[in-house]
């Protein structure tokens, strides 16, 4: 059965992510080196503070709902996690809609991540959907796909340096991330789940198990 995932692939999603988010929470009390092209957006109060709370704390969360454990033995945690996940990406996307429209890049960075906040409340909220209609896989599916968004804060940060050091001005590359750091993301994730379709991730609950959860 195919894997998400191996252990040395997740632990260093999870480090990433882990260091991404906390590092993000700087922006809510506005404390240390802060960018000063976020901090320009004309619609950085109050919608920064939704954007940041929600996306990391989304981030910090996602690693450990794939884990096969948690999911098996403490499935209500799994469920009470999964609910302050959707809220903080929901949270995170309306926040990164908002922010996108004031973009300091123009145009082509607004429709960047302007579309990943659509698409990462699209997908959050039919992940949701299939978890409440008891439609698991599918769910996952849909979890899959939203979780490979919320780590578009993941990639945009492993970018940024190697804009700084290419050889177009930051902002013409900047405006290529605002897409960068979030379809290649997404093909991933369709690709892994156009594979192996209707296979359950390995070491995740099967349908039926995962039913007896709830």
């Amino acid at each position: 059965m195919p894997k998400i995932l191996t252990r040395p692939a997740w632990m260093l999603m999870m480090i990433l992510s882990l260091l991404v988010a906390l590092t993000a929470y700087r922006y809510l009390p506005r404390i240390g080196p802060l960018a000063t092209n976020v901090m320009a957006n004309r619609f950085v109060d109050p919608f920064l503070f939704l954007h940041v709370a929600g996306a990391a704390t989304a981030l910090l969360i996602g690693p450990f709902q794939m884990l096969a454990g948690v999911r098996a033995r403490w499935p209500r945690a799994h469920r009470l996690l999964g609910r302050v996940y959707v809220l903080g990406c929901l949270s995170g996307g309306i926040g990164g809609l908002a922010l996108a429209l004031g973009a300091t890049a123009g145009p082509v960075a607004t429709a960047g991540f302007g579309l990943l906040g659509v698409a990462w409340i699209l997908t959050t909220t039919l992940a949701w959907r299939r978890a409440v209609q008891g439609r698991i896989a599918e769910h996952r599916a849909w979890m899959i796909r939203s979780f490979a968004l919320t780590l578009a804060a993941v990639t945009l940060r492993l970018y940024l340096p190697l804009a700084a050091m290419g050889p177009l001005p930051f902002v013409e590359a900047y405006r290529a991330i605002a897409f960068l750091c979030w379809v290649p993301n997404l093909l991933l994730a369709e690709a892994w789940l156009f594979a192996a379709p209707g296979a359950a991730p390995s070491g995740s609950l099967s349908p039926s198990r995962a039913a007896a959860g709830r």
